[in-house]
């Protein structure tokens, strides 16, 4: 049996990780889901996960707003390692990092290769968008949108120990050295106003992604001492 592992990029639970759930998994924002979150935009019992002929497929339970996976509306869907589940204000990213670095793999195996036009053209498609707006619009959240146009970057702190200011830097080099790696394995497309990076490094940028909402939370709820 396969079991479900999803993590929270985006939305009130952000950074939160919910791993290795046992199938039937239901996400709502009752108690009694397998995974229950803080989101009023999301109904009581939303979405089911289960195990159908050794494929995980959704069903979206009659909710009131609805359900996306990679920017599609979704009633009935068999899920992917990699697959983005917008629900509410919440994105979700389904899959640990080992099982979507070994679904990309299956996919280089089946002849997908690293410029793939999966990317650029069906996800594209899906969002009906023509650039890497994309990603951008994957929570459907004014409020994630205008956070994505901060006119000035926010200030270093201050006063930081010797030892604090040197985990600061490592995280920031560790962040500046991943994404400099997504930008230089992007390809710009003039012609078509657009830029397109291979899926393996559309996955990066989620894993990025991921790892950014568990800082987030673990600096806005830390661990008791």
């Amino acid at each position: 049996m396969t079991r479900v592992t999803l993590r929270v990029l985006d939305g009130a639970d952000r950074g939160e990780v919910f791993d290795d759930i046992e199938p039937p998994v239901t996400i709502g924002r009752e108690e009694g889901n397998s995974v229950k979150l803080n989101d009023e935009r999301i109904s009581r019992f939303h979405l089911k996960i289960q195990e159908d002929q050794g494929k995980l497929v959704l069903t979206d339970l009659e909710s009131t707003n609805g359900t996306r996976v990679n920017g599609e509306d979704t009633q009935l869907r068999i899920l992917r390692f990699g697959d983005v589940i917008a629900l509410g204000r919440s994105v979700l990213l389904f899959g640990t990092r080992e099982q979507i670095a070994q679904r990309l793999e299956e996919l280089k195996s089946d002849g997908i290769t690293e410029t793939s036009e999966l990317l650029a053209d069906e996800l594209a498609k899906r969002a009906e968008s023509k650039s890497l707006s994309f990603e951008l619009h994957l929570g459907a959240s004014e409020d994630i949108q205008s956070t994505l146009h901060m006119p000035l970057p926010p200030e270093l702190p201050t006063q930081l120990s010797p030892g604090q200011a040197a985990q600061v830097s490592e995280i920031l080099e560790y962040l500046h050295l991943r994404t400099r790696q997504l930008v230089q394995a992007a390809s710009i497309e003039e012609d078509k106003v657009r830029v397109v990076i291979p899926l393996s490094q559309w996955q990066e940028l989620l894993d990025v992604q991921s790892q950014l909402a568990e800082y987030l939370r673990a600096i806005g709820d830390p661990e008791p001492e």
